[in-house]
């Protein structure tokens, strides 16, 4: 999971927000989920040169430099500090990714993966526009709803996206997922949100398009792990409910528990 610049906050902020321990946390799994997917992509597309963005610290490209890919360049926001980068700096690129970006070449793959989420939902065309301008293929995996995550303020259904790839004629190609999807090294949120976008002229030969339905699905460690932590949220109590509410309104309330008026009204 990579980080990405995020609607009203500037640098400081965003190293707030996305820090050592951000990545730190999320290091093995990222790894790990790089060391199986980057080789089936590296099969189906057999890329020369990739671009990602919203890199963080290229953990992704590293995976792909291993495989003999070497034209690599990488774009996150300013928050990145360069001595904990996993490609060579002057492959990297700072850029607020609010904004369009163009860095007037193309690509054989551009990789973009749960970094949308963390954008403004005003920036969700821009961003896929910017993705598509580099390559004819594209990674792309985006948090769904409830999801969680630091910093995730647009969460959509795949489905959302792929209507924002078509707009730019690309349609979306389900190759990852089956291949990853009971891999305990691939972390959910991969396994779950990964597609591959090509345009439309390109698509014809990787696989067929996938229906928009079949696009938005559920990981079963996603629906556990959201099952444990409703389970772990203890109940509201009367007391902690007062508290939450507006203090003019929490005055009324407790009156008319007092005096009874509530139990009156529901029962009439």
């Amino acid at each position: 999971m990579t980080a990405a610049a995020n609607g009203g906050t500037n640098a400081d902020e965003l190293r707030s927000t996305y820090d050592g321990e951000f990545y730190d946390d999320l290091d093995d799994q990222v790894r790990a989920s790089a060391a199986v997917i980057a080789p089936l992509v590296v099969q189906l597309l057999h890329p020369a040169s990739i671009l990602d963005v919203g890199c963080g610290r290229g953990t992704w490209l590293h995976a792909f430099a291993d495989l003999g890919v070497h034209d690599l360049v990488g774009v996150d926001g300013p928050h990145v500090a360069t001595a904990d980068l996993e490609i060579p700096p002057e492959s990297f690129v700072a850029h607020d990714l609010r904004e369009p970006l163009d860095l007037g070449r193309r690509f054989d793959l551009v990789v973009s993966l749960e970094v949308a989420e963390h954008l403004p939902p005003d920036r969700a065309s821009t961003f896929v526009d910017s993705l598509t301008r580099h390559a004819d293929a594209v990674l792309f995996s985006a948090a769904i709803p409830f999801q969680g995550g630091a910093g995730h303020i647009n969460e959509r259904w795949q489905s959302q996206w792929a209507a924002e790839f078509a707009r730019q004629g690309f349609v979306a190609v389900d190759a990852i997922r089956p291949a990853v999807w009971r891999d305990p090294e691939v972390a959910f949120w991969y396994a779950q949100n990964t597609l591959l976008y090509a345009r439309e002229t390109s698509a014809g030969e990787q696989a067929p398009e996938t229906a928009p339905l079949r696009l938005d699905v559920v990981h079963p460690d996603q629906y556990t792990r959201l099952r444990t932590e409703r389970k772990a949220v203890p109940p509201l109590s009367l007391s902690r409910l007062l508290r939450e509410l507006p203090g003019a309104f929490r005055r009324t309330f407790a009156r008319r528990l007092g005096s009874g008026g509530g139990r009156n009204e529901r029962s009439q």
